[in-house]
């Protein structure tokens, strides 16, 4: 079956190379449902800067991952599987304590490596893009695909807890439309597999029915 290719967002340049790379080899996860979620915000993320892998959450970002932590809490997740970058790596251990788990880190599961941008702007970002000493769109979708179809064979419900970077293949992979709605930092995701076999998403929400991730 065919169906049309998700809308990312409305102006990330290269998403839709990213979208054709994706979709050349679907993902099929043979579960129905599992979680996903973004770290909390870092200093660098505030400020639209490439960053490192060992830069640590802002006190908002430990915020966020302490306030995510209650709205997981009360699914029913078995296996948290999480990149080992230190911002995806700290907010998996808040959210894995009230659950009382031990998150799996794995080093595929870390943000797209930008190489020389490291340490500049992202403002204006092209996914697209080569950058010197770092990885190319299809290396890091390839890389993507497998860190995602691994951690989605560990023991079901599955907790992923990684990058934005990591939500775009996602998607992509599972056909699924995300917005704005599910981008944001420290924000719970359940996808859910349809009948028809295809996929959607949605942001869980705390229990006096506020989004999980603050602004």
């Amino acid at each position: 079956m065919t169906h049309p290719a998700p809308q990312l967002t409305a102006h990330a340049k290269g998403l839709d190379q990213l979208i054709q790379l994706a979709g050349a080899q679907p993902l099929d996860p043979a579960v129905d449902h599992f979680y996903f979620l973004r770290h909390g915000q870092t200093p660098r993320n505030a400020l639209r800067i490439f960053q490192s892998y060992d830069e640590p959450l802002s006190d908002l970002g430990l915020e966020q991952a302490a306030l995510a932590a209650t709205v997981l809490a009360q699914e029913p997740i078995r296996t948290i599987v999480c990149s080992d970058a230190k911002r995806a790596f700290d907010t998996a251990h808040t959210v894995a304590a009230p659950l009382k788990l031990t998150p799996v880190a794995r080093e595929v599961l870390r943000e797209r490596h930008f190489g020389c941008l490291v340490g500049t702007s992202s403002l204006d970002l092209d996914w697209a893009c080569a950058p010197e000493g770092g990885e190319t769109l299809a290396q890091f979708v390839e890389r993507k695909r497998s860190a995602l179809d691994a951690a989605l064979k560990e023991p079901a419900p599955v907790l992923i807890v990684a990058h934005g970077g990591t939500l775009y293949v996602l998607a992509a992979l599972l056909n699924v439309p995300v917005d704005a709605a599910v981008l944001g930092n420290a924000q719970p995701l359940r996808f859910d597999r349809r009948p028809d076999g295809t996929w959607a998403v949605r942001a869980l929400r705390a229990a006096d029915g506020t989004m999980a991730a603050i602004a």
